[in-house]
């Protein structure tokens, strides 16, 4: 079988003003950031479980009437979210 010609690969040429720029290395997290995402996400968890073995009437009783009696399981909810977004930024 016959074989086949190598191709020869013409030089790269950059262009002026077009230097490749090695890229910018994540800055590191604030000290601060890594236990307010745990807290969040421990407060949140808590708050849910404390909703439910009382019957969806604390911790805040005054949440218990918005969203048809689930106020404090939406907003627990929504703190354990607020902590686990908090791991898309942490470095």
């Amino acid at each position: 079988m016959p074989e086949s010609r190598k191709r020869k690969k013409a030089p790269v040429q950059h262009r002026e003003g077009f230097e490749k720029q090695a890229p910018e290395e994540p800055k590191a997290s604030p000290k601060w950031w890594a236990p307010t995402m745990s807290t969040l996400m421990i407060v949140g968890l808590l708050w849910i479980v404390v909703t439910y073995l009382t019957k969806f009437q604390y911790p805040l009783p005054l949440l218990a009437p918005l969203a048809a009696g689930n106020g404090n399981l939406i907003f627990g909810f929504v703190v354990l979210l607020a902590g686990f977004l908090m791991t898309l930024r942490w470095r």
